[in-house]
């Protein structure tokens, strides 16, 4: 039978042994450990020093030890070297320092820590009585010491991967585009934030499904789709990852979305697929792209087409040589060549004044503007140019002095009253102004069919021209979202109302300060 203390000591071992087990929390860990040890030892106190990551030595637990004490011992141990020999630590040195500390009335037993013949630490246990632990405590200690530094090894590593999944999963939660991990048999093991958003599911109610589930086209994309892949020997065969493009099917009757799917396989040391990482993008905005590009060919090569096709007829026709053509033809004809050469320009500079707002913005040179003068001088150069529309000034004389860029605005209220004479059969188009507190407000109002609700939030953007007025009028698309931008640089806002009985009607405000 065994004697008393070395039950205890089995007893003891035994702890550790499960706390190894069952404790994660290396901090917990390494407080069950230095408690079990210094009631093992008959002892006082005790303390565990690790060294960190860059090889630094800190005490990482005490017990019995007042704080005076423990302050001093990190201030000590921070100025030890690393090292990584058992040999190497200044343990004889730091017994002479507790020694002194504790004026001769502690004695102590201290061992390293060491755990694939790495020194992770060391623990000291104190008595606060003079004698001098045994070859018996010694070697007690030290299976503490080893069991203590399996313990940290184990919850550092732990830690570890616990950090890095964290890392991982906030990388998954933090990105752009929706994520997938699939099993080697499609299922879904994980997802992000992003793809639930994008599909219409939580996270949980798509880590219950499969590949196919998720996955499903609107119509056949373009590209190798997984199933088919698969077929061909994927991922085993050269090309390592797939990309498929289509409109990705969403539930909750939404409707499908354009994407772009990235498949990357993880293939384990062996040639075995682990698992698939799906990478989901939505590419709206790359198709928009695309279509405004192919629009913006089709109207630019209109608008190009017509005048070029008219100044090369005149041009041919007046160089025939086999006619003599008189002063009034040749008028009419080089007036043709120039009103198309000043569209042609006007076209031109549109599209550079579209790309220079693009990559630059608009560049303003303010100064104090009279709105009233320049409306009346508007509709003067715009009356002579058409018989059939009356353009009425219903702006006060007296109408607030604003800071501006004149020639700026000019080109705004320009294309407004240009609009209406071109989209108005005829009929009387009205210039507005309104003063409120902090701004004044200008509109242009005609007599024609108005704008259409379908049409209203669009007829801003760059190159979008209204399907039954296209067909009927010249022009690119450029004019109102040129004038937006201008008056938007200027800190005020442009609008224009649904279809009324009374025509168009389209405004913009100026800041009055």
């Amino acid at each position: 039978m065994l004697p008393d203390i070395r039950v205890r000591q089995r007893d003891y071992l035994l702890e550790i042994s499960r706390a190894l087990t069952e404790e994660l929390d290396l901090d917990k860990l390494l407080g069950r450990i230095l408690k079990y040890a210094i009631e093992m030892l008959a002892g006082h106190a005790g303390f565990i020093a690790l060294s960190n990551q860059q090889a630094r030595w800190f005490l990482a637990v005490a017990d019995g030890l007042p704080e005076a004490i423990q302050r001093y011992l990190n201030t000590w141990l921070e100025k030890i070297p690393p090292t990584q020999e058992p040999s190497n630590l200044q343990l004889s040195e730091l017994n002479q320092l507790l020694h002194q500390i504790s004026m001769g009335t502690l004695s102590a037993v201290g061992l390293p820590l060491i755990a694939q013949r790495e020194v992770t630490g060391f623990i000291y246990i104190f008595r606060n009585y003079q004698g001098v632990f045994s070859a018996n405590d010694r070697s007690l200690l030290s299976s503490f010491a080893n069991q203590a530094a399996i313990a940290v090894r184990n919850a550092r590593l732990y830690t570890e991967v616990n950090r890095e999944k964290q890392r991982t999963d906030a990388m998954l939660d933090s990105a752009a585009d929706g994520i997938l991990i699939l099993s080697p048999d499609r299922a879904i093991e994980r997802t992000n934030a992003a793809f639930a958003r994008l599909f219409g599911l939580t996270q949980a109610q798509l880590q219950a499904l499969s590949h196919e589930d998720v996955i499903r086209w609107a119509k056949p994309p373009n590209g190798i789709t997984l199933e088919k892949a698969e077929a061909g020997g994927w991922p085993l065969s050269p090309q390592a990852h797939l990309y498929v493009e289509g409109d990705l099917e969403r539930s909750g009757g939404q409707p499908p979305l354009p994407v772009g799917i990235t498949y990357a396989p993880l293939i384990s040391m062996d040639g075995t697929l682990i698992s698939t990482i799906v990478t989901v993008r939505d590419i709206t905005r790359f198709r928009q792209a695309d279509e405004l590009k192919s629009e913006f060919v089709s109207i630019i090569s209109h608008e190009l087409k017509t005048p070029v096709a008219l100044i090369k007829g005149y041009v041919s026709t007046l160089r025939r040589d086999d006619v003599q053509w008189g002063s009034e033809v040749m008028n009419s004809s080089l007036q043709v060549i120039e009103e198309e050469t000043d569209r042609l320009t006007d076209l031109i500079e549109n599209l550079l004044e579209a790309n220079r707002l693009q990559m630059n913005g608009v560049h303003m040179k303010k100064a104090d503007a009279n709105l009233y003068l320049l409306a009346q001088r508007l509709a003067e150069r715009f009356q002579v140019q058409s018989d059939v529309h009356r353009i009425v000034i219903d702006i006060d004389q007296n109408f607030p002095i604003v800071l501006a860029d004149e020639s700026r605005i000019e080109q705004v209220l320009s294309n407004l009253i240009s609009n209406a004479i071109k989209y108005a059969p005829a009929g009387e188009i009205r210039i507005s102004g309104q003063t409120l507190p902090d701004q004044v407000v200008i509109c242009v109002i005609d007599a024609g069919p108005g704008i259409a609700t379908g049409d209203l939030p669009h007829i801003f953007d760059r190159f979008y021209r209204a399907q039954d007025t296209s067909r009927k009028t010249k022009g690119a698309g450029l004019g109102l979202y040129l004038a937006r931008a201008i008056v938007e640089a200027h800190g005020g806002r442009m609008w224009a109302d649904a279809k009324t009985d009374t025509g168009a009607r389209v405004c913009f405000s100026l800041p009055r300060d």
